[in-house]
């Protein structure tokens, strides 16, 4: 069976000054349809970079990504935004929450942004808000709510279009421990999805992952599977 995602090669080199800075470099990389993977590495290590390519927020310098059999590179930036908002599920360390918006509003933000019905909007928010737990604060404003619960809308949000793939960057970050368990719990029940989440905790890569890759200066030095 072909994987979700395939990187062949991958490189990615930025232009600092006058200095050029490789974040990865010749990374090759299969994920399956469906697996939780955490990338585990240190700042700098490359794993938000590769969290980014995968999600078409970026390009490569060289080599080829393909995911659902589509080459991420010869999609025109029309197509690669059409392909972050269908298929790309973004959950961040920071929530990126709208402060004005409630609970709802900021879930129902990119179907309004797509133009769906105000029917149809409230009655997907409404199922998410239910399946991560916050059936009952749909009516608060971010600053109404702790951090997991925050969280939690932001991945109700990453769920609207009902995407293949969830790109989790430090997701917990934020959080204490306990409250970084519950979302974690949130994330591991998200069946018949493929998440790949970057961290730089390996006691949580390991409590939460199948597999985990670990990064060093841009190149892959290890992948485990449980």
């Amino acid at each position: 069976m072909e994987p979700l995602i395939r990187a062949d090669r991958v490189t990615r080199r930025y232009l600092m000054g006058e200095s050029v800075v490789t974040a990865l470099e010749g990374l090759d990389l299969e994920i399956d349809a469906g697996d939780r993977v955490a990338v585990l590495g240190r700042s700098g290590s490359g794993k938000s970079t590769l969290l980014h390519l995968l999600g078409g927020l970026d390009r490569p310098t060289s080599g080829d990504i393909r995911v659902g059999g589509r080459a991420l590179a010869e999609l025109s930036n029309d197509d690669l935004a059409r392909y972050r908002r269908e298929s790309v599920g973004f959950i961040f360390q920071f929530f990126n929450l709208v402060p004005s918006m409630t609970a709802e509003q900021n879930v129902e933000l990119p179907m309004t942004l797509a133009g769906a019905s105000r029917s149809e909007r409230r009655r997907r928010a409404g199922e998410l808000l239910d399946r991560v737990g916050l059936s009952g604060r749909r009516g608060h404003r971010p600053s109404e709510l702790s951090g997991g619960e925050q969280q939690r809308v932001s991945i109700a949000r990453a769920l609207v279009h009902d995407p293949a793939l969830l790109l989790a960057d430090e997701p917990t970050g934020n959080l204490d421990s306990r409250t970084a368990a519950e979302v974690l719990d949130v994330i591991r029940g998200l069946e018949g999805k493929t998440v790949v989440l970057v961290t730089h905790d390996r006691a949580l890569a390991s409590d939460f992952a199948r597999r985990t890759i670990e990064l060093q200066d841009g190149r892959k030095v290890s992948d485990e599977r449980r």
